[in-house]
């Protein structure tokens, strides 16, 4: 299966913010569900298939204009599953914010089944004076499953600049991954990245989470856990903000 969604958010000159595009193909299929106080727009991802499988071939492109805020959210996880021989299947998702634009990205969690073969490509570039929340939450494996592979591939840029830049890779064929020392035993885990002229203070969020300083302005929260709860209690203060107090 291939699929492409585009969603294309601008400041509608009243204060507010107007979808310009909002367009998808099953299983990427964006639709706009609210409206916050600040004047922003919220679109939820709403899977029309199953998957992604082996061999899918997935894009998504969000572009923020200047002025504008968008929520971009998911109403369920994200399940990647085994199929027939193919290729890895495969998600890459590109992002722009134009200066005075917000984004805030926070999906439900990627879950890695038992025999899939993942990867995540994603790509954001924030101009100088735009504002970044970017919640990436990855499960490795259904109840009481084993993980299944998936490679993580993420670079974000700020003013021209690389602000964070990571690579993950979990389940069979992950170097380390029958060590334990990918996620220390864990089996969930989650990163919010925020990037813009305002940012919390780096704290201690729990006893396997914390947040830092990256080297521009960003801030990088990270938590590990036995399972997604654990990551959502430690990430939800920074990670689930409302988008006028997010960043």
């Amino acid at each position: 299966m291939r699929a492409e969604a585009r969603v294309v958010a601008e400041y509608d000159g009243r204060g507010g913010t107007r979808l310009a595009v909002l367009r998808g193909e099953s299983p990427l299929l964006p639709r706009r569900t609210g409206r916050p106080a600040d004047g922003g727009v919220t679109v939820h991802l709403v899977g029309g298939a199953a998957g992604p499988l082996r061999g899918d071939e997935l894009r998504l492109d969000v572009v923020v204009g200047p002025g504008a805020r968008l929520e971009m959210l998911s109403v369920a996880a994200s399940l990647a599953l085994p199929g027939r021989a193919a290729p890895p299947s495969r998600l890459t998702v590109t992002a722009s914010v134009a200066a005075g634009g917000t984004l805030r990205w926070s999906p439900e969690p990627l879950i890695a089944a038992a025999g899939c073969d993942h990867d995540v490509v994603t790509r954001v570039d924030v101009a100088e004076g735009g504002t970044l929340l970017w919640r990436d939450d990855l499960v490795c494996g259904r109840h009481r499953e084993a993980s299944g592979a998936v490679r993580a591939d993420t670079l974000i840029r700020y003013g021209g600049a690389v602000l964070y830049r990571h690579e993950l890779a979990v389940g069979p064929g992950a170097p380390g991954w029958d060590g334990a020392a990918v996620l220390g035993g864990g089996r969930a885990i989650g990163t919010v990245v925020m990037a813009g002229p305002e940012l919390p203070e780096p704290a201690v969020l729990g006893p396997d989470a914390a947040s830092m300083r990256l080297a521009g302005p960003g801030l990088l929260a990270t938590a590990v856990g036995e399972d997604i709860r654990q990551v959502k209690t430690a990430l939800d203060a920074v990670g689930l903000a409302p988008l006028s107090q997010a960043c």
